[in-house]
């Protein structure tokens, strides 16, 4: 049996609430019972009510991010580092993984930005001071 690519609602279902808990849908299209990436990006292109349910579950995924980030911000994880050094000796380093919890941060923070800008992107504001000038000046002989 190959991979499902005709349109139902379950699988629709399946999908946008997959996405909505934070999975990607590359990473959940790669497995034997789900349709390939291009086949849901056709379904989004020929079914209106899964194209706005897949709109939201993207935005919802946005928030899922950022719950994630806090989780990830909160809670340590331990690594082992080795390396060697220059007498060909391997050196190991125990502790936090922090350089890994900021990757992984920092791409979620950006995702969400992007899925969701208005709630998590970055707010611009532009703000003027001093004085503008406007000079009208007539061309025309008849003004």
């Amino acid at each position: 049996m190959g991979r499902p690519s005709d349109y139902t609602e379950d699988m629709a279902i399946e999908i946008c609430a997959r996405l909505a808990s934070g999975e990607s849908l590359v990473r959940m299209c790669k497995a034997d019972d789900m349709p390939s990436v291009s086949t849901v990006y056709r379904w989004i292109q020929a079914h209106e009510e899964f194209r706005d349910n897949y709109t939201r579950a993207r935005e919802d995924q946005a928030d899922t991010l950022a719950d994630e980030i806090l989780d990830i911000a909160n809670t340590p994880v331990v690594g082992v580092k080795t390396k060697t050094n220059e007498k060909g000796e391997v050196e190991t380093t125990e502790g936090d993984m922090i350089e890994h919890r900021r990757l992984q941060v920092d791409a979620r923070k950006w995702i969400a930005a992007k899925l969701k800008p208005k709630k998590y992107g970055d707010k611009q504001e532009i703000e003027h001071s001093g004085n503008v000038s406007v000079i009208a000046t007539a061309h025309d002989e008849n003004l």
